[in-house]
């Protein structure tokens, strides 16, 4: 199980790499041919391009970095690379998105020539890359979560691609070349509340904001529910990277249970509380007997 389980995730490793060379070789192409054509569509739709050339990387990097050993001094690892990276990329998809926005109001304002049949040939050929791209995903059984997102993103780069080709069909056939600006908006539009999501989220967690599936409330009362658990305080979640929840709280356990059970099972238990109930692996307790409680206010006190 275990074997099998390795080797579907090395398969998904191939595949994303294979799909990652198609769209970054594809991305460099549809640069060439915006520039020959004079298509801010094709631009665009380039720009659509990075967006899964970084979809892809982050995917692949995740399942990377998280195999990296933790160091002396980087203790959780380099899990958070990733995120620094998504934010990076946030950052310069709202540049490209505030750029074909201008570039593209200009040009519906003040008309340029487009090469109708160099933008048809391009977008074509991007268009050729994302339904194999798309079709080498789709062939994976794993359920990856990282391979499904990278489908999602293809699958909205191969839309982009077929605007593109619409907007060089319409220029050729009857010379409207607004549709080359029309197009590139479009694009645009598609690409910004992905941008947004994407900056929303790494933030988040480099904020180390609670992750937003967890109600922290919730969390306290399952805890609270463990056997001989007295009180749960100084509760904090947050994020080491996409996936990776982890979670810390102080727990006063009563003097009864403790003799009883001891610490190591009131551990025991309230690590499998965080597990079943909210799939956090990464859970630190400190467990405190009743008596300690006072010491715990005094010290909020100060």
């Amino acid at each position: 199980m275990g074997h099998s389980h390795a080797t579907g995730r090395a398969a998904d490793r191939s595949r994303l790499r294979l799909v990652l060379g198609i769209t970054a070789v594809v991305l460099v192409v549809e640069l060439v041919g915006a520039w020959i054509a004079g298509s801010l569509a094709l631009l665009a739709d380039a720009g659509h391009m990075a967006t899964d050339v970084s979809a892809i990387v982050l995917a692949l990097g995740a399942s990377y970095v998280a195999a990296r050993p933790a160091g002396p001094r980087s203790t959780f690892g380099w899990h958070r690379a990733e995120i620094l990276a998504a934010l990076l990329n946030a950052l310069v998809l709202l540049g490209v998105c505030g750029y074909l926005a201008y570039a593209g109001i200009s040009r519906l304002v003040d008309p340029e020539p487009v090469r109708a049949g160099v933008l048809i040939v391009f977008a074509t050929v991007g268009l050729v890359a994302n339904g194999v791209s798309l079709f080498v995903l789709s062939r994976s059984t794993s359920g990856s979560l990282n391979l499904r997102g990278a489908a999602n993103e293809v699958f909205a780069d191969l839309v982009g691609s077929v605007l593109a080709v619409t907007a060089g069909v319409v220029i050729a056939l009857t010379g409207y070349v607004r549709a080359d600006p029309i197009a590139s908006l479009v694009i645009a539009v598609m690409i910004l509340p992905r941008s947004f999501v994407l900056l929303r989220d790494s933030a988040a967690v480099l904020l180390e904001i609670a992750p937003r599936e967890l109600d922290l409330e919730d969390v306290r009362r399952h805890l609270a529910g463990v056997a001989g658990v007295v009180d749960v305080h100084d509760l904090h979640a947050w994020t080491i990277t996409s996936g990776l929840p982890s979670l810390s709280a102080h727990v006063t356990v009563s003097d009864e249970t403790l003799e009883t059970t001891g610490v190591g099972g009131v551990l025991d238990q309230l690590c499998e509380c965080a597990r079943e109930h909210f799939e956090i692996h990464h859970a630190t307790f400190q467990v405190e007997p009743v008596t300690h409680q006072e010491h715990e206010d005094l010290g909020e006190t100060h």
